[in-house]
């Protein structure tokens, strides 16, 4: 059996301080969350069976470890960071890092693999590096996606499907390695409300949490409509409002609200979905936000993460609706490769509770080049215009961060 040791730290921690130059794992908000360094075991995962897949490979190696947890609490013990690709016939990354240094509510722990002494912590930030970008030519010129834009509008019009989400990606070159500890720096301090994220070279800041499940308890945190900020307070208060009434933004909502409510019922034995959604405030946008709750049924057995991820993704917030004619409506249309973004992104624990967002706001690190990817949900009404301004809009954080 392989040993897996968890112990309390006690000390407030600088969690992306703490990360190594090599392959960092991370998911952090407000200074909470988990980071890993090193790989004890990883595999990839794809096709339709994907989400069991990868349960069935995480079980198997839990049944291989001989775990002291002194903490007890959700993201302790043995912890499974996880990267889903958006398209099943794209590979998702399942990786469990040797190291692990968590920290929730004022309270920090340690996790490390393997009969070893316990590994000291750094006390000094290692210096991070910064690589000179040169960016590409778009793949699709922005007029030509302004066309896909109008094609959709025309099929939505026609009534073949309500909505469709359409992305973008953005292309660098740099001249040495891109640090992705400098991008989380810069996301972490520009987006403190996001979730950071970093596995397996994709990095970003997600607003969107797809699933938080912790002891029976599922939460769901939905974006869907968007505009952006001015730096005006007295102006972005007026455009919030604005946003809050408009007929276009709150379709494109109800319609992700309803895929995820819709998902979660049959696994909850009630749901609390508000009647209306709030504005979220980011630095540079604001989106209509709803928290979708849930309790879950106590006499279903096997519900997990990996159960709850099968039925929410892709939502209509990354997808569309209904989610295979606007799927195919994608493939035919958007011309890209999505790979990891716009897939669940987080970790999962030994007891299946876990924290996964959707990859937005990202970027897909390879050696010395990363691709960018920007989305906008597609309805009766969509400006392309408007929706190109969109885009660029949420393009902004990743590049601002990689500057």
């Amino acid at each position: 059996m392989i040993s897996i040791n968890t112990v309390h730290l006690g000390e407030h921690l600088p969690l992306l301080d703490l990360l190594p130059t090599d392959a960092p794992i991370a998911w952090v908000r407000g200074g909470d969350g988990l980071v890993g360094w090193g790989v004890h075991a990883s595999t990839t995962v794809s096709g339709p069976n994907r989400f069991n897949d990868a349960r069935k490979w995480w079980h198997q190696q839990l049944e291989t470890f001989s775990v002291a947890d002194a903490v007890h609490a959700s993201g302790t013990g043995p912890v499974l960071f996880t990267s889903f690709s958006f398209s099943q016939s794209e590979e998702s990354v399942l990786i469990i890092p040797k190291v692990i240094v968590g920290q929730r509510n004022g309270k920090s722990w340690l996790t490390w693999i393997g009969d070893v002494a316990q590994p000291i912590l750094p006390t000094e930030k290692t210096i991070a590096t910064s690589a000179k970008l040169t960016w590409q030519n778009e793949p699709i010129s922005q007029s030509d996606w302004e066309n896909q834009v109008t094609n959709l509008v025309r099929e939505i019009q026609s009534g073949n499907v309500d909505k469709v989400v359409l992305a973008r990606d953005q292309s660098a070159k740099a001249d040495s390695e891109i640090d992705v500890r400098n991008i989380l720096q810069n996301l972490a301090h520009e987006y403190p409300s996001t979730w950071n994220f970093a596995v397996a070279g994709l990095v970003g800041a997600t607003p969107e949490l797809l699933l938080r499940l912790s002891k029976g308890m599922v939460t769901s945190r939905v974006l869907a409509g968007t505009i952006s900020k001015t730096g005006d307070d007295e102006r972005d208060l007026a455009l919030a409002g604005s946003l809050a009434r408009s007929s276009k933004d709150l379709e494109e909502h109800n319609y992700a609200v309803r895929s995820v409510a819709d998902a979660l019922e049959p696994f909850c034995s009630s749901t609390n979905v508000p009647e209306s959604p709030f504005v979220l405030h980011l630095s540079n946008v604001m989106h209509l936000a709803t928290d979708v709750t849930g309790a879950l049924v106590e006499t279903i057995k096997q519900v997990d993460s990996f159960s709850l991820l099968e039925k929410l993704h892709p939502s209509a917030a990354v997808c569309g609706t209904p989610t295979q004619k606007a799927f195919e409506l994608i493939t035919a249309n958007e011309g890209i490769n999505r790979g990891r973004y716009a897939g669940p992104v987080g970790w999962i624990d030994a007891s299946g509770d876990g924290e996964l967002g959707i990859a937005l706001r990202c970027g897909q690190i390879s050696g010395t080049e990363i691709r960018i990817f920007a989305g906008c949900g597609i309805v009766n009404g969509s400006l392309p215009a408007k929706e190109l301004a969109e885009s660029e809009a949420k393009f902004a954080p990743m590049r601002s961060a990689l500057n």
